[in-house]
């Protein structure tokens, strides 16, 4: 048995419906009628596997909590449609000061939809911290 097992299904058109693990269900529709595309929902799990990266990054670092944290993605697609880059806007409220681009980088480390693009696609990641 595979750790993750997902089952997608196109009865026609462009949406597809995934169930994932038996347990969770994801709409993706690459024409953005029924759903959001393909790219989109990359975007949002890229975003969606930093933050808590980006937590354990911080509490190795000596915070024990950073309190709210957002991801404001920019996503740009080539002439093709193909992801061209991604950008990160991440706020904290924890004020990390001198830590915040090693908690930054070691986030990068522990992210694994990081890990699983191409280097060419990994995101431009800017940080404000103590900004709520």
């Amino acid at each position: 048995m595979s750790d993750i097992e997902v089952t997608s299904v196109c009865e026609e058109g462009f949406t597809t419906e995934s169930e994932i693990d038996g347990e969770w269900q994801l709409v993706v529709d690459a024409l953005e009628e029924d759903g959001p595309s393909p790219n989109q929902v990359l975007a949002a799990d890229y975003a969606s596997c930093y933050i808590p990266a980006l937590r354990v990054a911080a509490d190795r670092t000596g915070y024990d909590d950073i309190g709210h944290v957002e991801v404001e993605v920019e996503a740009d697609l080539d002439e093709d449609d193909d992801l061209e880059s991604i950008a990160f806007t991440v706020k904290t409220e924890a004020a990390l000061g001198e830590d915040a681009q090693e908690i930054v980088e070691l986030g990068e480390e522990i992210c694994h939809v990081h890990s699983a693009l191409t280097e060419s696609l990994h995101a431009d990641i800017s940080i404000e911290d103590d900004a709520f």
